[in-house]
């Protein structure tokens, strides 16, 4: 898979305030890694999927989003770091 990081600005939605953001582009499907903060300052991880589809009535776009918020960060990380090292260990 051929990945770009390039910044990007993108509306916050309502879901709080972007201070640092990375995309990542594969194919049809771009990802979007923003850490924001809440009203009250509180950091979390906003992982975003957009996905294009070709449907009779033309492109759409679908939308997927997950929160991960600070208290549950080291968990998550250290998480994602073991099921990448099996994804490289399968595909060999």
């Amino acid at each position: 898979m051929n990945q770009e990081v390039t910044p990007q600005i993108e509306s916050n939605e309502g879901f709080g305030d972007s201070l640092f953001t990375r995309v990542v582009k594969a194919g049809h499907r771009t990802y979007f890694i923003d850490v924001k903060s809440t009203r009250t300052d509180d950091l979390f991880l906003s992982l975003t999927e957009l996905r294009k589809k070709i449907t009779p009535n033309g492109v759409q776009t679908e939308r997927n989003k997950v929160f991960i918020f600070k208290e549950d960060i080291e968990k998550f990380s250290h998480s994602l770091n073991e099921v990448i090292e099996k994804m490289r260990e399968l595909s060999k």
